[in-house]
């Protein structure tokens, strides 16, 4: 099967080819029952764009988003009350549901689910049985499908990547000292015009020790910081860039250049309201208006503080046919490669755009909004307040 682009202007970088890394058993049991065609190599490649002209050009204009959690009932009482179980995994970060599966959610379901992420980050979801064709539905409930130009995607569901460890790792080998890929902090698709929503992940092969992954709370770190420091950032904005480089078709010998687009440093979730820190060490180059040795000791500090705080982290174990929904809008992640590939692990994954990024100077924190306040917390918020 031939790569065809997702933009017909897109100049593929190389010859397509036909993988021949054999499929984990899990993967292919479910990869066969969803109907999915793989007599032409598994996984299928969208032709790669080469210029960057052409990636700038992919969704560069303003688009609706409806947030699907600022319609949904605070009390979030059709999902909650139909799971066996509701296991909050941390304080600040990470939910567990038990006994849903979430091929079935009805809509109001699916509302109240895109609201329980955008409160606490990752909910997860195990025993999951979902197809690839099921999990785009359920992402196209969170907004437009990114399908992304770069990453393999599984053949006739345009849309649903595939994370398969083992293939990435047959193009750029990985090693213990050097584990590659994944294995930092990031958040996802940072460079777009409109970047990530809500990402869902679902593991259908996993190694029996190690693979996790760790999620961190940016509603968490923002609050990490003192309030002058708070002040200092809010409404600052940052150069944020693509993953993946490119090169400019009048000159390309000046070598590969990134997608850069300028989004806030702190930034509000529509659904909650409230502020959350949004920097990742990868993809977070400098904050605008400051000199580059200036914004380099900044952002190091920011991303130290997500980073180091374990409290505003959860790290999740994962078993096989295993979900995890989070938004990108308030976390970073990063997946643990101490199996170093001695086991298969694939998964497939559906990212769905959100809003363009925006902040509100009058927006609270979530501890402001919860009523959770210390007191030397209260005190500095009546002595900001007086000053307003």
């Amino acid at each position: 099967m031939a790569p065809t682009a997702i933009d017909p202007r897109i100049v593929d970088v190389a010859e397509p080819r036909k993988e021949t890394l054999p499929l984990p058993p899990n993967a292919r049991q479910r990869l066969e029952k969803a109907g999915i065609d793989l007599s032409a190599g598994y996984p299928y490649r969208p032709a790669r764009p080469l210029y960057i002209d052409d990636v700038y050009s992919i969704r560069n204009y303003d688009r609706p988003h409806v947030d699907v959690g600022s319609r949904a009932d605070p009390e979030k009482k059709a999902l909650l009350s139909a799971a066996k179980e509701v296991i909050h995994l941390t304080k600040h970060i990470g939910t567990e549901i038990v006994g849903l599966q979430l091929k079935d959610l009805n809509d109001k379901q699916k509302d109240e689910l895109g609201l329980l992420i955008a409160e606490r980050s990752v909910v997860f979801f195990r025993d999951q049985d979902i197809s690839p064709q099921q999990q785009k539905e359920l992402g196209e409930w969170f907004g437009e499908i990114e399908v992304h130009p770069q990453v393999p995607h599984v053949p006739g569901v345009p849309g649903v990547t595939v994370l398969w460890p083992a293939l990435q790792a047959a193009e750029t080998p990985a090693s213990f000292r050097r584990p590659g890929g994944a294995s930092r902090w990031h958040t996802d698709l940072v460079h777009e015009r409109q970047p990530a929503g809500v990402t869902h992940l679902h593991n259908d092969t996993v190694p029996s020790t190690g693979g996790d992954t760790l999620w961190a709370s940016g509603y968490a770190a923002y609050e990490k910081l003192s309030p002058s420091f708070r002040q200092f950032i809010d409404g600052k904005t940052a150069i944020y860039r693509s993953a993946h480089p490119y090169l400019d078709r009048k000159h390309p010998e000046k070598g590969p250049i990134y997608v850069e687009r300028e989004h806030p440093l702190v930034r509000v979730h529509p659904a909650t309201g409230w502020k959350t820190l949004w920097v990742n060490r990868a993809m977070t180059y400098r904050i605008v208006g400051l000199d580059k040795a200036e914004s380099d000791v900044i952002l190091g500090y920011l991303c130290d503080v997500y980073e180091k705080n374990i409290d505003i982290q959860v790290r999740f174990k994962w078993t096989p046919r295993t979900s995890a929904l989070w938004d990108n809008r308030i976390t970073i992640h990063n997946a643990s490669w101490d199996y170093e590939g001695k086991e298969p692990r694939h998964g497939t994954r559906v990212t769905a755009l959100a809003e363009k990024p925006f902040f509100d100077p009058k927006a609270p924190t979530r501890r402001e909004k919860l009523g959770l306040l210390g007191p030397d917390e209260i005190e500095e918020l009546a002595n900001r307040l007086a000053g307003q």
